[in-house]
């Protein structure tokens, strides 16, 4: 049998917590009432139920419900979450539509210790995504993971070795990947239709207001069971207005933009690239800029992926075109999206879709974006068939692209305040790089911030061994390897040995 017996479950430390009284809530019956053991390795019929738990239920998770919902032959049993308000509201809205009760939890340990549940899919905070996952796999449990799937370099590849060795199905949530259109403009430019590839560009031009100060540490909701949601994170004191949602931009929780929106784009940009691997070369320009709050990651960044046939370089811009204006900037059309730039020609895409383009921005062909709604059903259609290979965007690929936000930010969080000389230097003969600091540099100076007075951080350039995933010995290559995992708080950790 592939999943874990419940004694197994427990004496792996999942539960040992809980049983001492760290927390968890079933809404009725006994945490091990569901004893209906299933076969879930075998070929599951096109009939058959599917029976489904979701983590992490008040914004994405409320889209997991809508979309899981709608697939045939998905049932939702059971809902967590660490917020007992969000979790009684959607259980009640949840009731009204269905007509029947579903199961909730506040601690996803108990969820994963019921026998009679096939497949779970996480909209948790980013820090949870692996280790979550990885639970998952260890109880037999099939996994749909929201991006980033996994909040450091290395967690990710545990969980990698976690669905292999478990024989799990894990979709990332990059519905890109679902995306036929996309599917054939990968296949378009990799047959030569514009020539070599010269670089991919991605773009986060995705307005984010300041998320303001606070001059003391602020209560934690006491609906909030603040243990369960920190979970591998540390109990630190909440310095910041909103709790939800603003951990995006704060290291011990999020990944910034780069890792939230722009995990799309980069997915997207790596795909098109037709690259497998993480990145041997690293290095990123960036700040915080254009208010002063509790906000830690960049709002505005460059990252250069310096990959050895193309490189693909990143930019993200939180802040409006120019100052009282609420519109965006665009490159070629493109404010959320990619442009793959090749000797022939470019293509310019974003939510699922693009078009081709000669040199002289005429277009050639348009490549309709078809299909990133389904990402759910394909996610069910190979939990059915046990394969693998049915997934549009499997675990591995998530992990990769997940991994290279990861490089990037720790290239920005080993830098420090330079000069424009010093950056330009640090950058010199890279034509594209190039191209992107002088525009990243006049996208500031419309919104009246000058480098002069207040300059941006340059990170180091960082290689990287990317059979071993780890950063090479060289200039802050050990304070760089810290950054690829982290401290993990106890019992919440994640194993060396999955």
């Amino acid at each position: 049998m592939n999943h874990l017996s419940r004694r197994r479950f427990v004496k792996g430390g999942l539960l040992a917590a809980a049983a001492t009284g760290l927390g968890g809530c079933a809404s009725r019956g006994s945490v091990n009432g569901h004893t209906s053991v299933r076969p879930l390795a075998k070929v599951r019929g096109a009939n058959e139920e599917i029976r489904v738990g979701i983590i992490g239920v008040r914004g994405k998770g409320n889209d997991h419900i809508r979309m899981f919902r709608a697939v045939p032959g998905v049932r939702i049993v059971a809902i967590c979450d660490a917020d007992r308000k969000i979790l009684a509201t959607r259980a009640k809205e949840m009731t009204e539509f269905d007509g029947a009760e579903v199961d909730t939890y506040l601690d996803m340990r108990y969820l994963f210790d019921r026998d009679d549940i096939d497949a779970v899919s996480t909209a948790t905070p980013n820090h949870w995504h692996a280790l979550a996952s990885i639970w998952a796999c260890q109880s037999g449990k099939d996994m749909y993971v929201e991006k980033p799937v996994c909040h450091n370099i290395y967690e990710g590849r545990k969980l990698v070795e976690a669905a292999r060795r478990y024989d799990r199905i894990v979709q990332a949530g990059t519905q890109n990947r679902s995306s036929t259109g996309l599917m054939e403009a990968a296949q378009f430019i990799r047959d030569g239709n514009l020539g070599r590839i010269v670089r991919g560009r991605a773009f986060c031009y995705k307005r984010r207001e300041s998320i303001g100060k606070v001059d003391a540490p602020q209560p934690v909701p006491d609906h909030i069971d603040y243990d369960l949601w920190a979970g591998p994170a540390p109990l630190d004191p909440i310095t910041r207005r909103q709790f939800h949602y603003d951990w995006h931009w704060v290291w011990a929780t999020g990944n910034g933009d780069i890792g939230n929106q722009g995990i799309h784009e980069m997915d997207m940009a790596r795909w098109l690239l037709g690259e497998d691997k993480l990145a041997p070369r690293v290095m990123s320009i960036g700040g915080r800029f254009g208010y002063d709050d509790d906000g830690e990651t960049p709002n505005t960044q460059i990252a250069i992926l310096d990959y050895d046939t193309a490189p693909l370089i990143f930019e993200v811009r939180g802040l409006p075109r120019q100052t009282d204006d609420s519109a965006m900037d665009h490159y070629r059309g493109v404010r959320i999206g990619v442009c793959i730039e090749c000797e022939n020609g470019y293509f310019a895409g974003s939510h699922g879709g693009g078009w081709a383009f000669d040199n002289n921005d005429n277009r050639i062909r348009q490549f309709k974006a078809q299909g990133p709604e389904n990402h759910v059903a394909n996610f069910i259609q190979a939990v059915r068939s046990r394969k693998q290979s049915d997934l549009n965007a499997d675990v591995l690929e998530g992990h990769i692209s997940s991994s290279l936000c990861h490089q990037a930010n720790i290239s920005h969080r080993l830098g420090a305040a330079a000069s424009q000389g010093e950056i330009l230097e640090a950058i010199r003969g890279d034509a594209g790089a190039i191209d992107s600091y002088e525009r990243f540099r006049e996208h500031l100076s419309a919104n009246d911030i000058y480098l002069e007075q207040t300059p941006a951080t340059l990170g180091p350039w960082l290689a990287f061994d990317v059979n071993r995933e780890r950063f090479q010995r060289g200039y802050l290559s050990e304070q760089a390897n810290a950054l690829v995992t982290r401290e993990y708080r106890k019992p919440f950790v994640v194993p060396d040995r999955v």
